[in-house]
């Protein structure tokens, strides 16, 4: 496997970014993994634009360096509260270990920058690529919920997890 790219994080520019991120997003099934129930389809700039707007919510972009002034958007996440949300990696970025440098980059952010005692995140139990992520960067389930959505005729079960600043690995 190739290493991943070096990422940063730019705050998530509605105007800007909105289309991109949402070209990420193909059908409701990828809306609702992204998102939850918060969302309805077809995803449109107005909601994402109200979303980055909401109170204690901090939305970033992943940039990759490819010479341009912003780089190219490769992801997207939000921290909302101490809670990790809205992990998103553009689909022909997957595969690269992208996810895993956007969600490093976004706990170095909660505990150094913003001095989080912990962060939570809940993660659908089927989303077996996102848990392998959370689980190798320390956080730990600690509560699951059965049967919170039901999506297409199938119940989605989630995972509540979490990291606390002095857990976290370094």
């Amino acid at each position: 496997m190739k290493p991943p790219q070096p990422l940063t994080l730019r705050p998530f520019r509605p105007a800007d970014d909105a289309a991109v991120l949402r070209s990420w997003i193909a059908d409701p099934l990828d809306l609702m993994t992204w998102a939850g129930p918060h969302f309805t389809w077809p995803l449109d700039d107005a909601q994402l634009a109200a979303y980055a707007a909401e109170p204690g919510r901090r939305t970033w972009t992943a940039v990759s360096p490819d010479g341009t002034p912003d780089g190219t958007p490769v992801g997207h996440v939000s921290l909302a509260d101490g809670r990790l949300g809205r992990v998103l990696i553009a689909p022909g970025a997957r595969g690269r270990g992208l996810g895993e440098s956007l969600v490093s980059l976004t706990v170095s952010l909660g505990f150094d920058e913003l001095a989080l005692p912990e962060i939570a995140l809940g993660v659908w139990t089927h989303n077996t690529a996102a848990l392998r992520i959370y689980e190798k960067l320390g956080f730990r389930t600690t509560e699951t919920l059965e049967g919170v959505e039901t999506v297409d005729g199938e119940p989605w079960s989630v995972h509540r997890m979490r990291l606390t600043a002095s857990d976290r690995r370094q």
